[in-house]
C-alpha cells in the first residue's frame, strides 16, 4: 500500500528514543522528512547518526517556548513545508494525590499539554496549507485512570478533550488530528527502569504483563505504534479525524 509520504515533513516531538524514533525511522522508510527532537544532547547525536540526512534532529526543551519556537521554524526553513506534527514528549508521573505536588502537576501540563497546544498553535497555518494532520500521543489512562494515576492520568485527558474539541475546528480546513492511546508498550523508560533494578528487560515485561493482565499476554512493540502513527499521518486515513485510538493489547475496559 503507497501510503503516499514520499517528499512530506513531519514533525515529531521527544523523537530521539523509543517510539518517536521508531515513527520516525517509519516516516523515513516511506521517503518523508522528518524533523525530531529530545532533551538530552547524547540522544539527539546518536538518532542524527542513525537516521541520516532525511532527518533534522534538534536538542530542545519543548517546555521553554524559545526553545520550541527555535525547533518549529528550523524544521521550516530545512524542509520547506509541514504536513504532519506529533506531539509525542512525555515522561511517567504517576503517583497518589496526597504525594505529589503543586509543581509536579505544573511540570506535568507544561510538558504534555501546554507544549503540544504551543505547537499545535505555530502549525496549523502550515498544516491548512498542506491539509496535513496532527497526532497527539497519549495514555490509556487519559480514558480509563487507575487509582494513584494523577498527574498523568489527568494532563492525558485534558489531551484527548484538546484532539476532539480541535478536530472540529480544523476539519473544515481538511486538517485531521487524532490521538494515540498507548498501554505498556517497550520503550526506552521501561529498559532504563529494569536496568535500575538490576533485572533482565524480558522479564521485567512478562512481570508488567502478569500484573496488568494484559489481554493479548505480551507487551507492545515500538514497531507497531509506529506502522500505526504512520498510517494515520497518512492520506490512507483521510476520513479519520477526532478519534482516540487505543493501542494496549485489549488492556483498557473503554474502547
Amino acid at each position: 500500500m503507497d501510503l503516499e509520504l514520499s517528499g512530506k515533513a513531519f514533525i515529531i516531538t521527544g523523537g530521539t528514543e523509543g517510539l518517536g524514533l521508531a515513527l520516525a525511522q517509519s516516516l523515513i522508510s516511506e521517503g518523508a522528512n522528518v524533523t525530531l527532537c529530545g532533551r538530552r544532547a547524547d540522544k539527539v547525536a546518536e538518532a542524527a547518526a542513525m537516521l541520516g540526512p532525511n532527518a533534522l534532529v534538534v536538542q530542545t526543551d519543548v517546555t521553554k517556548t524559545e526553545q520550541l519556537d527555535a525547533f518549529f521554524d528550523q524544521a521550516l526553513t530545512t524542509f520547506g513545508r509541514l504536513d504532519g506534527v506529533v506531539n509525542n514528549a512525555g515522561r511517567s508521573a504517576a503517583t497518589p494525590l496526597l504525594d505529589s505536588s503543586d509543581e509536579e502537576w505544573r511540570e506535568d501540563y507544561e510538558l504534555k499539554v501546554i507544549a503540544a497546544v504551543h505547537l499545535i498553535r505555530r502549525a496549523i497555518p502550515e498544516l491548512i496549507q498542506s491539509r496535513g494532520a496532527v497526532l497527539n500521543i497519549l495514555a490509556v489512562k487519559g480514558k480509563a485512570p487507575d487509582a494513584g494515576s494523577t498527574p498523568t492520568a489527568a494532563s492525558r485527558a485534558a489531551g484527548l478533550a484538546m484532539t476532539k474539541a480541535l478536530s472540529g475546528e480544523l476539519a473544515p480546513h481538511g486538517v485531521r488530528v487524532n490521538a494515540i492511546l498507548i498501554g505498556l508498550i517497550k520503550s526506552g523508560q521501561w529498559t532504563r527502569r529494569a536496568d535500575a533494578m538490576s533485572m533482565a528487560h524480558d522479564d521485567l515485561y512478562g512481570a508488567i504483563v502478569q500484573h496488568q493482565g494484559i489481554p493479548l499476554g505480551r507487551v507492545g512493540e515500538a514497531s507497531e505504534f509506529a506502522d500505526l502513527a504512520t498510517y494515520l499521518l497518512s492520506a490512507r486515513a483521510s476520513y479519520l479525524t477526532g478519534v482516540g485510538i487505543n493501542l494496549d493489547g485489549g488492556l483498557s475496559p473503554l474502547p
